[in-house]
C-alpha cells in the first residue's frame, strides 16, 4: 500500500524548469506520506510528473516506484496504490510473451500487462487498487480505480492541467488548486455525509475517480467511463450450490489476501463477518506452522455504560472471548477513553480532509496506530453486510420502504441545529431527492422485477454505491494514516457479482439475516457465535464523552469567529446540549446518533478553520 501523486500538461514543459516541479512532487507526496515511510520517489518528464511514497509489502527491497521500463522504443511507468490477487495467474503468460521481470513485485506485472494488452488490461486483474500509467508511446496517462472502490484516486482539472492523488491534500500541493467550496458542498456535507455522492470531493474542483472507472488525460483532453458495472441476471443455482459457491469464493479470497512478504493480522470484533476472516487466516498461518495475531477493539467503561437498543443489542467482547476458545491467536484487546476519543475527532478530520463519522473514524483511526505497531497488514470483515444483507434496512419494513436512502431516513435530525435562514439556503431535501433518484435510474434490473423484489434490487444496490463507499473510505483513511494496509476479502468483485443476483430468499431465513454466509461457514465458527444476531462496530456510551462534546461545541457558540456559528441556532443549540440524547435512534447508518451529531458540528468547525472556508 501507498501514496500516489502526480500531474500532467501537454501545454507546457515540466522539464524547463525541472527543479521547481520535483520539488512540487515532493511536496505532494509528503502530504500523504504516513501512507507509507518505506521508499520514495519521483517521476518527471516534458508533460507529466509521477511521485509515489511505499509502505512495502512485497517485494520489500525490489519494489520501488515510480517504476519505469522500455519498449518499442518508448517509456511507460507507474505508480500505484493497492495489491494484486491473481498475480500468479498473470506473469506466466507476461513471460511466455517475452517479458523479463527484474522484481517481484505485482507492480512490474500491472506495467507489463498493460504494456502487452492495452488499455482494457485492467479487466484481468482481482484486487484494490488506484493506478496511474504514463504510456509514452500513445503519450497518455491513464488511471484506474478498484472496481470496489477500495483505494481512493482524487484529480482535479485546472485549464490544460491535470492533476491527482490518494488523498485530497496532494491536489493542494500543486500551485493552481485550492481548498474552495460552495453551497452544493454544504449541501453534501449537512444532506449526505458522512457519506459523498459518488466521484464527488466536496471541494470545488475536486471529483474523485468513482469505482470500476478508467481515464485518459491526453492532447486530446480528458475522458473517463466504466470498465466494470454489476450487471443483473437470473440466478439459476439450487440453494446448495449458492452454499457451495460462497463458501468457495469466500475462502479463497482470504487465501489470496493472505500473501505478503510481512506478517498479516486481522480486526477481530466478535461479529461473524471477521471472526470468518479470522478463522481461515488463522488456519492458513497454522499450516504453516505459524500463529495468527488479531486485534478487538473497546472502549473504556463500555461495561459500566453500555446500554442495549435495536442497533447495537449486545456487546461483542463474550464473543471475542469464544474465537479465542476455538482458535489459536494471539490477541490484543485495544481500549480507547474518552479524552483519547475527543482528541481523535480532529485527527480523522486531517486523515480524510472531510468531517466524517466522527468518533466511529476517529477510535477506528487510534485503533489502527495501535495496531501498527504489532504489523503493516491486516484483514477486515468489512463489507459483508453491505454484501449479504445484514443491515435492518434490508429486513425491517419502516427502513426498507423509506422514500430515500434507508439510512438516512430523517432528514430534519440534520438540520435541527441550523438557522431557518441557513436550512433554506441549503434546501436539501431537493438535493438529496435528486441524488437518491439518480442512483436508483442507474440499479441494473432484470426485465419484470417490481414490487419488494424490485425494492430489494434497489437498497442492494444504494448499498453497494452508497453505504459501503462510506465504510471503505473510513477504513483506507484511519488505516493508511497510520501506515497500515487494511485488505477486504468481502470486497472480492467475484463475490459481489454473485451476490448481487442471489434472491433474498437465500440471504434471509427463519428471521435470521445473512443465513446465506452463515451456512456456507457453518464450519468455521462455535455455535452461538454462527447464530448470534448483528451488532456493529462498537461506540463508546460514557455520559462523560457526551458532556465534553456539550462543552466544546458551546463554546464554538460563544467564539466570535466561528466558522460555524453563522450556520448555527443559538437557542436550538442550547436547547439540544441541556436536553437527554438519544442513542438508539441514529440519523446516519446505526452508530451516529445524537452524541454524533455534536461531533459532526465540532468536525465541521476544524475542517473550515483548517482549510479557512466559509460560506
Amino acid at each position: 500500500m501507498c501514496g500516489v501523486a502526480g500531474f500532467s500538461d501537454f501545454q507546457d514543459n515540466y522539464l524547463t524548469d525541472a527543479e521547481k516541479w520535483n520539488r512540487i512532487l515532493v511536496n505532494m507526496r509528503t502530504s500523504i506520506a504516513h501512507r507509507g515511510h518505506d521508499q520514495t520517489g519521483e517521476y518527471l518528464r516534458s508533460n507529466v510528473g509521477f511521485s509515489h511514497t511505499r509502505l512495502s509489502i512485497r517485494d520489500i527491497q525490489g519494489g520501488r516506484q515510480p517504476m519505469v521500463r522500455k519498449a518499442h522504443g518508448a517509456e511507460y511507468a507507474i505508480v500505484y496504490n493497492g495489491e494484486i490477487y491473481n498475480l500468479d495467474e498473470l506473469k506466466p503468460a507476461l513471460m511466455h510473451a517475452g517479458y523479463e521481470f527484474e522484481t517481484f513485485t505485482d507492480t512490474e506485472v500491472i506495467l507489463y500487462a498493460y504494456m502487452e494488452y492495452g488499455i482494457d488490461f485492467v479487466k484481468k486483474i482481482n484486487g484494490i487498487f488506484a493506478i496511474a500509467i504514463w504510456d509514452g508511446e500513445q503519450e497518455r496517462l491513464v488511471l484506474y480505480r478498484d472496481r470496489a472502490g477500495v483505494k481512493p484516486l482524487f484529480y482535479s482539472m485546472e485549464g490544460s492541467t491535470f492533476v491527482f492523488g490518494s488523498e485530497i491534500k496532494a491536489l493542494f500541493q500543486y500551485p493552481t488548486v485550492h481548498p474552495r467550496v460552495n453551497m452544493d458542498s454544504f449541501r453534501e456535507i449537512f444532506g449526505i455525509g458522512p457519506a459523498r455522492t459518488s466521484g464527488c470531493g466536496i471541494f470545488c474542483g475536486i471529483r474523485e475517480m468513482k469505482p470500476g472507472y478508467l481515464a485518459t488525460f491526453s492532447r486530446e483532453g480528458f475522458q473517463e467511463y466504466p470498465y466494470w458495472t454489476l450487471q443483473a441476471e437470473e440466478h439459476r443455482d439450487s440453494y446448495q450450490k449458492t452454499v457451495d459457491t460462497v463458501s468457495y469464493l469466500v475462502r479463497d479470497s482470504v487465501r489470496r489476501q493472505m500473501v505478503s512478504d510481512v506478517p498479516v493480522c486481522s480486526f477481530l470484533s466478535g461479529g461473524i463477518d471477521s471472526s470468518i476472516v479470522t478463522a481461515l487466516a488463522s488456519d492458513y498461518l497454522k499450516g504453516q506452522g505459524k500463529q495468527f495475531n488479531t486485534f478487538s477493539f473497546d472502549f473504556i467503561e463500555n461495561d459500566q455504560y453500555f446500554q442495549s437498543n435495536s442497533f447495537q443489542p449486545e456487546r461483542d467482547r463474550p464473543y471475542v472471548d469464544r474465537m479465542l476458545q476455538a482458535y489459536p491467536l494471539n490477541h490484543t484487546y485495544l481500549e480507547c477513553n474518552d479524552t483519547q476519543l475527543v482528541n481523535t475527532l480532529f485527527e480523522a478530520v486531517h486523515a480524510k480532509d472531510l468531517p466524517g463519522m466522527t468518533d466511529v473514524d476517529g477510535s477506528l483511526l487510534y485503533f489502527c496506530r495501535l495496531v501498527k505497531e504489532h504489523n503493516k497488514v491486516t484483514l477486515t470483515g468489512e463489507c459483508a453486510d453491505e454484501i449479504f444483507g445484514g443491515y435492518p434496512w434490508f429486513y425491517r419494513d419502516e427502513l426498507l420502504n423509506a422514500d430515500g436512502f434507508p439510512w438516512s431516513k430523517d432528514l430534519s435530525a440534520r438540520t435541527v441545529l441550523l438557522n431557518d435562514t441557513f436550512i433554506k439556503r441549503l434546501n436539501i431535501n431537493d438535493y438529496v431527492r435528486e441524488r437518491y433518484q439518480e442512483s436508483l435510474d442507474m440499479v441494473p434490473r432484470l426485465d419484470g422485477e417490481n414490487g419488494e423484489e424490485k425494492r430489494r434490487r434497489e437498497v442492494g444496490y444504494l448499498n453497494l454505491r452508497w453505504f459501503m463507499q462510506t465504510l471503505l473510505d473510513r477504513m483506507d483513511r484511519t488505516s493508511m494514516y497510520s501506515g497500515l494496509e487494511a485488505r477486504v476479502p468481502f470486497a472480492d468483485h467475484r463475490i459481489i457479482e454473485y451476490l448481487y443476483n442471489v434472491p433474498w430468499s437465500m440471504k434471509y431465513q427463519n428471521g435470521m439475516e445473512k443465513t446465506l454466509l452463515r451456512d456456507a461457514c457453518k464450519d468455521l465458527l462455535p455455535h452461538d457465535l454462527l447464530h448470534r444476531k448483528k451488532s456493529p462496530y462498537p461506540k463508546t456510551y460514557s455520559p462523560n464523552y457526551e458532556h465534553m462534546l456539550a462543552a466544546q461545541l458551546s463554546g464554538l457558540l460563544n467564539k466570535p469567529d466561528a466558522r460555524i456559528a453563522p450556520l448555527l441556532d443559538p437557542h436550538k443549540t442550547e436547547l439540544f446540549l441541556t436536553s437527554p440524547k438519544d442513542y438508539g435512534k441514529p440519523w446516519f447508518g446505526q452508530l451516529m446518533a445524537a452524541p454524533q451529531m455534536m461531533a459532526y458540528l465540532i468536525q465541521i468547525e476544524y475542517w473550515m478553520e483548517m482549510y479557512d472556508l466559509s460560506i
